[in-house]
């Protein structure tokens, strides 16, 4: 599913004489929740499960992304940088520049066993894998 068939407000929704409206630069988060994540060789890599904020600035962090699994058994979620993905709206979904492979083995978590997505040595470890830079420093506590 994709972010125009969750669109329950009309925010992408053009008509004719408006063509005016937020997406696709701005869009709604709940939207966004569910689309599918490929990689250029147009390959599945899985969904974005949830949009993590910082509600200190808030700037979008990370896509919770889930990959493997059958019927949420045995899914392993991963923690993307959200600079590292890009939207195609052509095909209304995300682009992650990775292999299958090299995801399958990145720093992933279980959904009952959430990471510290605050500590420092986390944010560099996620953000080196994808190759990204933290939009600034995480607060230290």
């Amino acid at each position: 599913m994709n972010y125009e068939d969750r669109d329950t407000y009309g925010i992408y929704k053009r008509k004719p004489g408006h063509e005016r409206g937020p997406g696709p630069r701005l869009m709604g988060a709940d939207t966004l929740i569910g689309n599918e994540v490929f990689n250029p060789k147009d390959e599945n890599l899985g969904e974005i499960k949830e949009i993590m904020l910082d509600t200190s600035n808030g700037k979008v962090c990370y896509a919770v992304l889930s990959f493997g699994g059958f019927l949420g058994m045995g899914e392993k979620l991963f923690a993307v940088p959200w600079s590292a993905l890009k939207l195609d709206t052509a095909n209304k979904r995300f682009v992650l520049n990775v292999e299958k492979d090299r995801l399958k083995n990145a720093p992933g978590f279980d959904k009952n066993d959430w990471p510290d997505m605050a500590d420092l040595s986390w944010v560099d470890k996620i953000h080196s894998y994808y190759g990204t830079k933290p939009y600034m420093d995480p607060p230290r506590m």
